[in-house]
């Protein structure tokens, strides 16, 4: 019976995002807590929210620009009952109650110092690097054997993320060009997929996979985390150029085996992020990894 509670505590452990312990009240220890990524994030959370009102003054109906894992759960609450009008904030507003939910089950505590925010948001630049030379590696092979100065991977969000509704597109601009989006609203944009996609493809996605594979399919701990994190991973590639929305499927980027095998390796990425320093470090990265590759694509390839 104790090895039994010790094996559902374990699994546990894994389900909030952190797989490994830290020494008590470290840094490491301190900011995988539930608490800190609420704080952390709640910063990007706001600027996203505002940000979508200013950049499209339509929000509360359909919107040009919209992060697709935001719009499943604002579809998805829609769908429990929350009004129209409420729906854009009801997806920030999961997220903050997420967090907190997660927090107060995991029994950690609930002390908080702010001195711990700067140096988390520098982990999250420097683990975000690794990815952006990656891309810029694969697109320099590409233009190697293409004459073009696009950045192929410029963001693991695009181009599915940006949503372009064609009939508001239609009726809000005169052609392509307007409605392309500027370094703003693919900040925006970035922010929010840092926090949406990786709240859908790893907090819940994953713990979803490991119930299903530990508790359902009895499937060994290592090989449940592998598959949970391989089908995750994929998955999240694959949403970048088929996407469900509204009950339909739809192509939302032409298919394109470096980008695939890009997202999936950042879906891997990402996942180890999430086992090891838990959802704040882990959305705040991916998000920094938006922002960068949004001014080096602005800077440097005019994208």
């Amino acid at each position: 019976m104790a090895r039994m509670r010790q094996v559902r505590s374990d699994r546990y452990k894994y389900g909030t995002g952190q797989l490994f312990k830290f020494a008590p009240n470290s840094y490491f220890d301190r900011t995988s807590r539930p608490i800190y990524a609420l704080i952390f994030l709640l910063p990007f959370i706001i600027f996203y929210e505002l940000g979508t009102i200013f950049i499209n003054t339509d929000v509360l109906s359909q919107t040009q620009i919209r992060v697709v894992a935001f719009v499943w759960l604002q579809d998805f609450l829609e769908y429990l009952g929350f009004g129209a009008k409420l729906a854009w904030a009801a997806p920030a507003i999961a997220v903050v109650a997420i967090l907190l939910a997660l927090q107060i089950v995991s029994r950690k505590k609930w002390q908080f110092g702010f001195g711990d925010l700067a140096p988390m948001a520098i982990e999250c630049i420097l683990l975000a690097t690794p990815l952006i030379m990656l891309s810029l590696v694969l697109n320099s092979s590409i233009n190697q054997r293409k004459d073009t100065r696009q950045f192929s991977a410029s963001s693991v969000t695009a181009p599915a993320a940006i949503i372009y509704c064609s009939n508001v597109v239609t009726r809000n601009t005169a052609d392509a060009d307007a409605a392309k989006p500027g370094i703003l609203a693919n900040i925006v944009t970035g922010i929010g997929a840092g926090i949406y996609e990786e709240l859908i493809f790893r907090l819940i996605l994953i713990c979803a996979l490991m119930i299903l594979f530990q508790d359902f399919l009895q499937f060994e701990q290592t090989n449940a985390i592998i598959l949970a994190v391989i089908i995750s991973a994929a998955l999240f590639s694959a949403h970048h150029h088929i996407v469900f929305l509204h009950g339909q499927f739809g192509q939302s980027s032409p298919f394109n085996w470096t980008e695939f095998i890009f997202r999936t390796v950042a879906g891997v990425y990402f996942a180890f992020l999430f086992a090891i320093r838990g959802f704040g470090i882990t959305a705040g990265s991916h998000a920094f990894y938006d922002i960068i590759a949004t001014l080096i694509n602005a800077v440097f390839f005019h994208a």
